[in-house]
């Protein structure tokens, strides 16, 4: 079987770290016996080729100069802070659409998959129209926070692409049911995309095997300092934990809220509890996800209704053996199971995060029991044999409704 994946973003380059999991995907896919190929837009102007053994179709949008709507920052979020940028977006539905038509009708794909429906969706349909291949689209949830969803415009072209889809997935239930929310009878598939379970070796078990409730506790939090992260929530739970000396929180990530966030951290006075580490390397998260007691992932709604449609970082910390805490936000249930593979607190509730907080400093027994649950719940749920076997037996349906549809006509 061979596909042709859609993306956002690819690594430009040999080493270039980006979208990661997407690689893995790849290369796992590889493994079982799928020939993938992708269709990107193009980095200031970057022509097409190979990266990492994979053939990549890139698609020029623009002058070289301005080809910088994706990659570094995801598009929305750089449209967000510069909306100057939103004149490159019918340029690139435009290019990629066309791309997506020439590519589909040269090459022999049995699938189209496009990851980010809207607009993505757009360049799968193109391509469908264009050749026999099946269209399966992946919601993230992200692209389901935009204003223009509901609009005339994006209304209808949202329940197109589902439409002319031969398989939807989503990573999580919550994504499944905000899509819902536009297309009531839409079916889905749940694939977690991105999140993928690695069963790390922890260097630290002896260690943290002895620590005791009256023991220093490392609380960490890993991920990119926006709003929806509830990273605000965090310190505020902090101060109602202020007289507790056990407690340390490390924020490792960078982002637009990273300033606000280091001058709160002043004006409520914790400065020598909160240790903000910024971006950092692989190998230094690793060291950071060995060394924590657990990590924590207060995630809130905004008011645009942005949230976590999944929750990735719960997974990895569950990988490392780690007890994690989190908020109802989002598709973070579909991970966290209160009470069996870790702690959920009211999403904003910052007294009740500190009384969890509290609770596993408390309580080190409890806490390594989560750990060991959430370790087996992400193995299963999150693996990649999971990811990969519900991938393929999804582009098996997808090829079989193309096959039948075609034979309809």
């Amino acid at each position: 079987m061979k596909a042709l994946f859609i993306v956002t973003a690819f690594p430009r380059h040999e080493g270039d770290v980006i979208t990661p999991w997407m690689g893995e995907t790849i290369h796992r896919l590889k493994a079982a016996g799928i020939d993938v190929e992708v269709l990107a837009p193009a980095y200031r102007g970057s022509q097409s080729g190979f990266v990492g053994g994979v053939k990549v179709h890139r698609f020029r949008y623009a002058p070289a100069s301005t080809e910088t709507l994706t990659h570094d920052v995801p598009a929305m979020d750089r449209i967000a802070s510069a909306p100057a940028m939103a004149t490159l977006l019918p340029g690139y539905i435009l290019a990629g659409a066309l791309a997506a038509a020439r590519i589909a009708r040269r090459e022999n794909f049995d699938v189209i998959h496009a990851f980010w429906p809207l607009p993505h969706g757009i360049f799968g349909l193109a391509a469908r129209n264009a050749s026999n291949a099946a269209l399966v689209s992946t919601f993230f949830s992200s692209e389901l926070n935009w204003s223009g969803v509901s609009s005339k415009l994006f209304g209808p072209m949202l329940r197109r692409i589902v439409a002319g889809s031969d398989a939807v997935t989503v990573i999580s239930t919550f994504t499944g049911d905000r899509l819902r929310r536009f297309v009531p009878d839409v079916k889905t598939v749940i694939i977690p995309f991105g999140a993928s379970a690695q069963q790390h070796a922890d260097t630290s078990t002896t260690a943290k095997a002895l620590r005791t409730a009256s023991d220093p506790f490392t609380l960490l939090f890993v991920g990119r300092l926006v709003r929806r992260k509830g990273v605000d929530v965090l310190l505020n739970a902090a101060v109602h934990l202020a007289n507790d000396s056990r407690l340390q929180v490390r924020i490792v990530g960078d982002g637009p809220e990273r300033v606000s966030l280091m001058n709160e951290v002043s004006r409520l006075g914790l400065g020598a509890r909160v240790q903000f580490e910024g971006g950092v390397s692989s190998g230094r998260i690793t060291e950071f996800f060995e060394s924590c007691d657990a990590l924590v992932l207060p995630a809130i709604v905004t008011d645009s209704g942005e949230t976590e449609g999944l929750g990735v970082v719960l997974i990895e910390a569950m990988g490392y053996g780690k007890p994690v805490i989190a908020s109802d936000a989002g598709g973070i249930t579909d991970i966290v199971i209160d009470g069996e593979t870790g702690v959920l607190t009211r999403a904003g509730d910052a007294a009740g995060l500190a009384r969890a907080i509290s609770a596993a400093m408390d309580d080190p027994a409890r806490m390594q029991r989560l750990s060991e649950n959430g370790k087996v719940h992400a193995k299963r749920e999150f693996g990649w044999d999971t990811i990969v076997s519900r991938l393929i037996n999804t582009y098996e349906l997808a090829v079989n409704h193309r096959t039948g549809a075609r034979r309809r006509i």
